[in-house]
């Protein structure tokens, strides 16, 4: 299988060796044309701007450009002046949420995250994005019975103005078995039953392919039999969260595949943690990803 991976890789690369040649966001518009003509125009690319933390925000517009793709998620209200400026998407706002932790299980925070969402999802809308993302918060020995009623509680209080706008509110499932001990919303068996008590096409769910790997794995049959609860899709390679190469355990073309069968016409955002030191390095492990999820 490693080689196979390998061939479909190397088969598939954006353009030939163009980034370990010359600077990732140097002569942009040649290298814009000639990857934009390459990729194939099923899948919706993205990447997490928190991945690629070591560029400025106008740095990682430049290289998103270079190869061909025009979105970054989890980018806040501050910064989305210069994605317009580069007529890139905000594919996924955030900048709602009080942190990770404390989330929409929780009672006690319903009327600060009612407010924060409110004006939010007015801020999302009239920039003329579409998705915002929103956490459940850590159990804390709460049941999950009692949480998704709490979540069913405040979500309905804000569910109302998302759908007036055309916000769409987008849990997203983590990991609590690496990554975020204690995280409620760990499965997709219990986002798909808030997404049915809330009854909205205004809520859905962040489906992080690397964290129901962890946590649950099955994700092809997960993805084909759920997927009207799906509005998004995150990446990264399993175990280590790093590229979505031969490295790893996941087979991402497979899964792109199967995005792609349901219908979907969201964003496949990546949200590896590039290994190599060098920014070009970087840049290269981005083209590669982006290249292996482009089928």
């Amino acid at each position: 299988m490693a080689i196979s991976r390998r061939n479909i890789i190397k088969g598939a690369l954006l353009t030939s060796a163009a980034l370990a040649t010359q600077n990732a966001m140097g002569r942009q518009q040649h290298s814009e044309d000639k990857s934009k003509t390459l990729l194939k125009g099923n899948i919706n690319h993205s990447v997490s701007r928190w991945t690629y933390g070591h560029l400025s925000i106008e740095e990682l517009c430049q290289l998103v450009k270079t190869l061909g793709f025009n979105a970054i998620d989890l980018v806040g209200p501050k910064d989305w002046p210069i994605l317009k400026q580069y007529n890139i998407d905000s594919s996924m706002c955030n900048g709602a949420e009080l942190n990770l932790v404390d989330g929409w299980i929780h009672p006690q925070f319903h009327a600060e995250l009612t407010q924060r969402y409110l004006k939010h999802i007015d801020l999302v809308a009239d920039a003329g994005y579409k998705n915002l993302v929103c956490f459940s918060g850590n159990a804390r020995g709460m049941s999950p019975e009692q949480g998704l009623k709490n979540a069913t509680v405040g979500l309905q209080k804000v569910i109302p103005h998302a759908e007036k706008r055309g916000v769409i509110l987008q849990m997203e499932l983590f990991n609590s078995k690496v990554n975020h001990p204690d995280y409620m919303a760990d499965n997709s068996k219990w986002g798909i039953e808030l997404c049915k008590r809330l009854n909205s096409q205004h809520f859905k769910l962040l489906y992080d392919i690397y964290h129901m790997q962890v946590n649950e794995g099955d994700v092809i049959r997960t993805i084909t039999d759920n997927h009207q609860y799906f509005g998004h899709y995150h990446t990264a390679g399993v175990p280590g969260r790093n590229e979505i190469d031969e490295t790893q355990e996941l087979y991402y073309p497979a899964i792109a595949k199967a995005i792609l069968k349901t219908g979907f016409n969201g964003y496949l955002a990546q949200e590896f943690i590039p290994t190599p030191k060098s920014n070009e390095g970087k840049a290269e492990s981005l083209q590669q990803a982006i290249a292996i999820c482009d089928v």
